[in-house]
């Protein structure tokens, strides 16, 4: 895969700016300043000009509002589920086009187990947890997404994973003993798989390599990518300066890490103390 490629991946349209350029297009055919259409829809004008930029993915509310103040029933509604690609992030649809056409996927989890690996128990606690306003259909949603992914490991010539797992992730108890319990399980049986290995960075190592999780994405045609996630967006980054310290990085995880057998076994005797 070539560099053009990855960005063109990363340089086209977002979804959030094809939405924006159609709110903008029906506000001035309807006559309408940004900060009446916010008075509309009940948002602040500033709002109104952050999504119109592409700056920020309009709301749901905000589109249903739109839908109503321009008379285009779920015209915005079905365009802002086409611009999050069926309800993925904005900012998540770059990285997750690349994964699709990864070779190598090298992830180290600081806290929590990566979303590949992830059982559905503990997909749903973990967007409990950081989506506490969500309905149950919008949890069952996220998480069906989530498990969406695993297609990528189910193909016939499914990328090598490569997952540093640090001990935190198997420690936190993400949805109660019973959920760590099947999750440990599943790592396991995932592990059994040729193209999957699981290390484990043990509390004992002291400082880590890396304070923060973060993937690298191999191509049969570089370049590669490092994909960052913070606070509020994840970041797909292909300088080759960022990625080729990340590899070194994600070099000492592994030699920090224990063995893959030693680290199974430690995931084996952890699983077993939630059974207790």
């Amino acid at each position: 895969m070539g560099e053009s490629n990855v960005r063109a991946v990363r340089g086209r349209a977002s979804g959030a700016e094809i939405l924006g350029a159609e709110v903008k297009a029906w506000r001035l055919q309807a006559g309408l300043s940004q900060r009446e259409l916010g008075e509309k829809a009940l948002y602040g004008q500033q709002y109104v000009a952050k999504v119109e930029s592409g700056e920020r993915l309009a709301s749901p509310e905000f589109c249903q509002a739109c839908d109503r103040i321009f008379g285009a029933p779920d015209s915005f509604v079905r365009l802002r589920d086409r611009a999050t690609q069926g309800g993925y992030p904005d900012w998540f649809v770059p990285y997750l086009q690349l994964e699709r056409q990864a070779t190598s996927i090298l992830d180290y989890s600081a806290t929590l187990i990566m979303g590949m690996l992830q059982t559905e128990d503990y997909a749903t606690a973990v967007f409990r947890a950081s989506h506490p306003r969500d309905g149950v259909d919008e949890i069952k949603a996220r998480v069906g997404r989530r498990l969406d992914r695993r297609e990528v490991m189910e193909r016939s010539d499914p990328p090598l994973l490569w997952c540093v797992l640090s001990e935190a992730c198997l420690r936190i108890a993400v949805g109660g003993a019973k959920v760590m319990h099947a999750q440990l399980g599943h790592l396991l049986a995932e592990a059994e798989s040729p193209h999957i290995t699981i290390q484990v960075l043990p509390f004992a190592v002291g400082a880590p390599p890396a304070a923060e999780s973060f993937t690298l994405l191999g191509f049969e045609e570089g370049p590669d990518i490092v994909y960052v996630d913070t606070a509020a967006a994840g970041q797909v980054i292909d300088s080759t300066t960022v990625v080729a310290g990340a590899a070194a990085t994600y070099d000492r995880l592994r030699a920090a890490a224990l063995h893959p057998d030693e680290s199974l076994a430690l995931i084996r005797r952890i699983m077993e103390e939630y059974a207790r």
